[in-house]
């Protein structure tokens, strides 16, 4: 495959998807029928859902991507490019990982140019991390590159979650609309806090209410700031799920049909229990019997100041993935980033004080001494707090590990670290650490104490290479902050990964006259 002169991916499985496209067809024509003899019906809703699964089988099966001597042509439903190999720069993998065990990883093939712009092919795509044909596919694409473009580098670049080409609009646009969200609910505790006190100083109706706010139409009923009452008999109870309403029936709809109430109070009545409804604003506030009292719950202003301090800080987290890609904006693009999860403390440690403050003070954060006091406390343990995690998510890159201190020989320090590729010293990839001291280096499944099941590593086969941060094609299981030494074991390449110091600390055991003088990546 890859000697070919020309390559053509084509979409699996076209018999089906052109079925699909047949079923939406007919879909479609079923829908404009009963809609015309007989008007919108269930059927309508049927056929434009079939509609809709013709339309994206359309799409896919119309797809197409070929490539030739004079460039790459890729063919969509409503769309055709065709690219010279000499604007290509770059050919890459873009990977996304399941989130369970049953989805498998997809991968895709995109394009960068020498323009800086970028292409995602619609074609080959692989449902697995391991498909022969979408290997044999790209390979294809990546001679051909080779042979009529000039490619920037004979490396892949794997583009996933977690590396520094990957958009963060996403992450931007969950960022604004959680601080729209707290907009909202800041704007309305003002509103909450003057609904609490009506509530709470509501008196019931007097003679002197007019009778038109009595008996009237419904919109002074809703405005009304006087209580009113009426009896009922509860005709009925409808006990549901925890997260579904229950229902009150009332005899003969009086006052009205039925009343949303939750799961413990459709419980605490019987039907045949006689009750009294207070209205307040149109609405039932309260349903006392003789068993059981129900109260609809008003919110605080404090429990939708802390609705809106609590989006605030949730938006921190996108807002702080987007701070770490633009603080590595200038790393390769196959590049891990460091995690945000540092960050994630620094919100933790904030809601810790923030909310208690909202929900004592809704109105006026500064009001008192005390308050002051407590924000000023507050704000400086958050400076603190991000002052940590801004340290923590910095790019590290090898060589800046720092001094290691000197252990005596004899003493063992088991260090995690992981040979990412099965060898005879780690097979079936069972290492999570490697032991130093009291002995020649070696793999454990273990972190100690112990050498049980340890298999020595054959240090005298070992070249280092490189030192390198982690990359995409580096696999989602090593940790963001770790880096990576490419060795040369006997002729095959095998990768070594542990945290900065550890790694530092583990090549020196490998023996300096078989380490190149410049493992070190240069700055980014």
């Amino acid at each position: 495959m890859t000697d070919a002169r020309e390559v053509t991916c084509l979409p699996l499985g076209r018999r089906t998807l052109w079925s699909f496209v047949g079923l939406g067809a007919a879909g479609v024509s079923l829908a404009a029928v009963r809609t015309a003899y007989w008007g919108p019906d269930v059927w309508l809703g049927v056929g434009l859902l079939f509609a809709w699964v013709g339309i994206a089988s359309l799409r896919a099966v119309t797809a197409r991507v070929s490539a030739d001597a004079y460039g790459l042509h890729s063919r969509t439903l409503l769309r055709r490019r065709s690219v010279p190999w000499r604007d290509i720069a770059d050919l890459r993998v873009r990977l996304r990982y399941a989130n369970n065990s049953r989805v498998q990883d997809s991968r895709r093939v995109g394009l960068v140019l020498h323009d800086g712009r970028k292409w995602l092919l619609p074609l080959p795509k692989s449902g697995s991390s391991d498909d022969p044909d979408f290997d044999a596919k790209l390979d294809a694409l990546r001679a051909l590159h080779r042979r009529y473009g000039a490619p920037d580098s004979s490396h892949l670049p794997v583009i996933s979650y977690r590396t520094a080409g990957r958009g963060w609009a996403g992450s931007l646009g969950l960022c604004a609309l959680l601080l729209g969200c707290a907009g909202v609910a800041a704007w309305s505790v003002p509103g909450a806090a003057s609904d609490v006190q009506a509530w709470r100083s509501a008196t019931p109706c007097t003679a002197g209410t007019p009778a038109t706010e009595r008996r009237g139409s419904p919109l002074p009923e809703r405005t009304r700031d006087c209580l009113t009452t009426r009896p009922a008999v509860i005709a009925q109870t409808e006990v549901n799920r925890p997260k579904q309403r229950s229902w009150l029936y009332f005899a003969d709809s009086r006052p009205l049909e039925r009343l949303a109430v939750p799961r413990e109070a459709a419980q605490g009545f019987q039907p045949g229990d006689s009750v009294e409804l207070t209205f307040w604003r149109g609405q039932v506030r309260v349903v006392a019997g003789e068993r059981y009292v129900w109260r609809e719950h008003v919110p605080a202003a404090g429990e939708v100041a802390v609705i809106a301090a609590a989006c605030a800080l949730a938006a921190g987290y996108p807002g702080a993935q987007v701070l770490l890609r633009l603080r590595g904006r200038r790393l390769p693009d196959d590049e891990v980033l460091p995690s945000a999860l540092p960050f994630a403390g620094v919100l933790v440690g904030t809601a810790l004080w923030l909310l208690p403050l909202c929900y004592l003070h809704p109105t006026a954060l500064l009001a008192s001494p005390a308050a002051i006091t407590w924000v000023a406390v507050g704000s400086s343990a958050t400076l603190g707090l991000f002052i940590r995690a801004w340290h923590a998510t910095r790019v590290r890159t090898p060589g800046e590990a720092g001094a290691i201190e000197d252990s005596a020989e004899e003493e063992e320090v088991f260090l995690a670290a992981r040979f990412l590729e099965q060898t005879d010293y780690n097979p079936y990839g069972f290492g999570t650490h490697i032991v130093l001291g009291g002995g020649p280096p070696a793999v454990t499944p273990h972190p100690g104490p112990g050498r049980f099941a340890a298999k020595r590593i054959p240090v005298e086969r070992l070249t280092v290479k490189d030192v390198r941060r982690a990359r995409g094609d580096d696999g989602d299981t090593v940790p963001r902050s770790w880096h990576i030494a490419e060795l040369d074991d006997a002729g095959t390449p095998v990768r070594l990964a542990a945290a900065p110091a550890d790694l530092t600390r583990i090549i020196r055991e490998l023996g300096p006259a078989k380490t190149p003088a410049n493992t070190a990546n240069p700055e980014p």
